[in-house]
């Protein structure tokens, strides 16, 4: 008899629990689930940790802060953000000259820019033809012919099979003057005032990504180069 009494209180609390977070705000209950999987997370990442299973506990109690919201959106893995419901800060590097500004995404890869000058100015690459881009290589300035070229190998990689002997004969003045601060935490996709750490970290990040070895650009990655060179000079 006890026993069937304490089976039909349990199954009354199941019941009520049940109709208690049917009726319960939604953010609520993610928030209670959040809180609740970081304590539970941070609890397996000790005790795991004692038994020296570092290979698990670690990875365990980074989860389990990032729950908690105890630490930062660039330290979480980007699996984490939209359980957490946050929006991974986009990060990106800017390339500009005297005709093209150019944006390389970090997390994808992916190339975009648009004109700034000349006939065609306020156009997206995107928007052009292969024909038209190969053609605007005579039209623009070294750097900005070096940048083109730079979206070029990555939109339409055999470009320059197809491309005339003389279309990257180019014209006009080469741009000219040191690159400034501005620029080069532009190009690296940083804030200002960041770390030195914070540079070499995404230096090293693009290089990855950019190096001629690894089917990037010689250009860019001269340019990711140099903006580290100038931003370090201020930590010395």
């Amino acid at each position: 008899m006890p026993t069937i009494f304490i089976g039909l209180l349990a199954l009354a609390l199941v019941l009520w629990l049940v109709k208690s977070f049917a009726k319960a705000d939604p953010k609520y209950l993610i928030g209670v689930g959040r809180i609740a999987g970081g304590i539970v997370a941070l609890a397996g990442a000790a005790f795991l940790g004692t038994r020296g299973e570092l290979a698990v506990a670690v990875p365990l109690g980074v989860t389990g802060l990032g729950l908690l919201g105890w630490l930062p959106s660039d330290w979480l893995p980007s699996w984490m953000s939209p359980i957490l419901g946050r929006e991974a800060p986009r990060k990106a590097s800017r390339v500009q000259s005297n005709f093209l500004a150019v944006e390389l995404d970090h997390a994808t890869g992916a190339m975009t820019g648009e004109i700034i000058a000349g006939r065609l100015a306020g156009t997206k690459l995107d928007q052009l033809e292969l024909s038209t881009l190969v053609g605007l290589l005579g039209e623009f300035d070294t750097e900005s012919r070096d940048l083109l070229a730079a979206y070029l190998d990555r939109r339409h990689p055999r470009w320059r099979e197809d491309a005339q002997g003389d279309a990257a004969a180019g014209s006009g003045p080469a741009r000219s003057g040191k690159m400034t601060k501005e620029e080069a935490y532009q190009i690296l996709g940083l804030e200002a005032g960041a770390s030195a750490e914070q540079i070499g970290r995404a230096h090293r990040g693009l290089m990855k990504k950019l190096h001629p070895d690894q089917g990037g650009s010689t250009y860019l990655a001269a340019r990711v180069n140099e903006a580290k060179d100038v931003l370090l000079r201020r930590h010395l």
